[in-house]
């Protein structure tokens, strides 16, 4: 099992945050494995999954797709992060509701977390502010590190990106909003108990349950891809 060559696509939102826990863990338990990465956004990674250029994809879920099958792996929440000298409403939480959609910094056209942001908060592209052409989250953490705005951080990128005490982040109320990161393949691949051991690898790596967001998939608020 995970042998040979094993293509994977990767969103990058994820990439940074993800790969760092979870390849010293899949090298050790797969030494036979020769892993390719490739990262950029979620459409032109399904392109290449369904043209045969990747095996597998890990992204935001759901997808659309008759040749293609997902697996959830975990849970990704998002949180507030804004300039540390703003004040918070409530004590320790904020509602969505109050995310001031003006203020509001996204990633550029293309990337799914800026779609997931404008669906989370109920923005339209004439509400929010232009994306500024920024392609990482480590931009716009810059940004509001230096009181441009605030924005939606998603909780896997938080142990990184949150190193700078001008920046402050405050978890949303219940229920609180996130998106639900999984495995995508071709629905014809003969490698599927792969992408299950790889998904195994990735809950384990991040001290998670594999499937968690399954069984809350009615409790909390989603994000479409």
């Amino acid at each position: 099992m995970l042998t040979g060559k094993l293509r994977l696509g990767i969103i990058p939102t994820l990439a940074p945050y993800v790969l760092p826990q979870v390849l010293p863990r899949l090298q050790s338990a797969y030494p036979l494995l020769r892993l390719e990465i490739r990262e950029t956004q979620t459409k032109t990674l399904l392109t290449e999954l369904v043209s045969g250029d990747l095996d597998t994809v890990m992204l935001a879920l759901p997808t659309d797709g008759a040749d293609v099958e997902t697996t959830a792996l975990f849970d990704d929440r998002f949180m507030l992060a804004l300039p540390a000298a703003d004040a918070v409403r409530s004590p320790g939480r904020v509602a969505v509701e109050d995310v001031d959609q003006q203020r509001l910094i996204l990633l550029e056209e293309g990337h799914c977390l800026r779609d997931q942001a404008l669906a989370l908060c109920g923005a339209t592209n004439g509400d929010a502010p232009a994306s500024l052409g920024a392609s990482s989250l480590a931009t716009v953490m810059q940004m509001v590190a230096n009181g441009y705005g605030v924005t939606l951080l998603p909780e896997v990128a938080a142990g990184v990106e949150i190193r700078d005490d001008r920046v402050k982040l405050v978890r949303f109320a219940e229920p609180e909003p996130a998106r639900t990161i999984g495995l995508a393949w071709r629905r014809t691949s003969p490698r599927k108990s792969d992408f299950a051991a790889l998904g195994e690898i990735v809950a384990e790596a991040l001290g998670l349950s594999a499937r968690r967001s399954a069984s809350r998939e009615t409790s909390r608020r989603r994000a479409r891809a």
